[in-house]
């Protein structure tokens, strides 16, 4: 086989349970399409660097159940006593949007079944701990609405809350962290907030030399980036300085960063070309309130969060040909509200 031919079934092999049941299974003629609306000469490169990537940061339903199925016994969170922890913790089925919550309930009901023989449903007394599940923060919208609303309606005047995740990105986590506080001192109540994440992605502007997302060292010449890049109001695009060491390996190197930093903006740019009256926070990168775009590379097996890069999941192979979906084939195709499935949180 080709190197080529090697990336595209490896890019499959890696996805293969994305959105399984409800899609296709991926297979290298789907990313072979996706990969081909790219410039000849750069889709080996974009396969090389996606390959590694995805291989990263691609969150399948056996990783998942195993980071949360860990967490039942963390030495840490339960004080040494998982069996009395569990019986007495509160596991909130609080979300507003979406259905990551009630899924992760599942896996995590499973998992304490199997460890300490618990029923979920039967955990939960006086004095216990309030565990809100989810799989990533991104901007933190999400868990701060759903943590806000619970502090105003239906939580006691005392609790301790453990926001469990797989990963987060910081500066929605910094965000959320002092939201969730401020609005329980709005409601009037003493909370305990604690926030646990197998990973942590640096996206702050402070650190963005360092930072774990796409963000843009160089921009391209391109008349239509240099259009929209023209447009932008507050918050425009500040550059990072290449080279910059992120805490994370994500990427093979800063060459292959830079690439899709590169290719992905100028398709972004493209995508929102398709579009009549795009939203200001439909960014090339991922909707975002800053920059061009929140740059996230975390995909999970139930959905691509819309704070990746447009280019790779925007658009829907089955649209009418005079709709703006039908003019881009995406890589891992969303989810949305309407499917009763969570649009993920962005800045506002």
């Amino acid at each position: 086989m080709t190197e080529r031919n090697d990336l595209l079934a490896s890019i499959a092999a890696t996805t293969a349970d994305y959105r399984e049941g409800d899609l296709p299974a991926p297979t290298p003629d789907h990313v072979d399409r996706w990969v081909n609306q790219f410039g000849a000469d750069v889709q080996l490169p974009i396969l090389r660097e996606m390959d590694h990537v995805l291989k990263q940061t691609y969150i399948t339903r056996a990783s998942v159940k195993d980071f949360f199925s860990s967490l039942i016994s963390h030495k840490e969170l339960t004080s040494g006593n998982p069996g009395t922890f569990w019986s007495q913790a509160h596991l909130l089925d609080i979300q507003q949007n979406g259905q990551s919550q009630k899924h992760i309930k599942g896996l995590f009901g499973e998992a304490l079944h199997e460890q300490l023989g618990l029923d979920i449903n039967a955990c939960g007394r006086p004095g216990g701990a309030f565990i809100y599940l989810d799989d990533v923060i991104f901007s933190g919208g999400r868990v701060t609405t759903d943590l806000s609303a619970w502090l105003q309606n239906s939580a006691p005047p005392n609790s301790v809350i453990h926001v469990l995740v797989i990963g987060t990105h910081r500066l929605g986590e910094w965000q959320s962290e002092n939201r969730i506080k401020e609005a329980a001192k709005a409601a009037g109540k003493t909370i305990e907030l604690h926030i646990w994440a197998a990973i942590r992605l640096e996206n702050r502007m402070k650190y963005r030399n360092s930072s774990d997302v796409l963000w843009p060292a160089t921009v391209p010449d391109d008349p239509a980036l240099a259009a929209y890049l023209a447009q932008q109001g507050r918050f425009p695009l500040e550059l990072r300085q290449p080279g910059g060491k992120p805490e994370i390996e994500i990427f093979s190197s800063d060459e292959g960063r830079q690439l899709l930093e590169r290719e992905f903006l100028m398709a972004g740019v493209r995508i929102r070309g398709f579009c009549q009256n795009p939203s200001a926070i439909m960014r090339p990168l991922g909707f975002s309130g800053f920059g061009v775009g929140f740059g996230s590379t975390i995909v999970t097996y139930r959905n691509c969060p819309n704070n990746a890069p447009l280019a790779l999941w925007w658009g829907d192979p089955d649209a009418h040909r005079n709709h703006p979906f039908s003019k881009w084939y995406p890589l891992l195709q969303r989810r949305t509200y309407e499917q009763e499935v969570d649009l993920d949180d962005f800045d506002f």
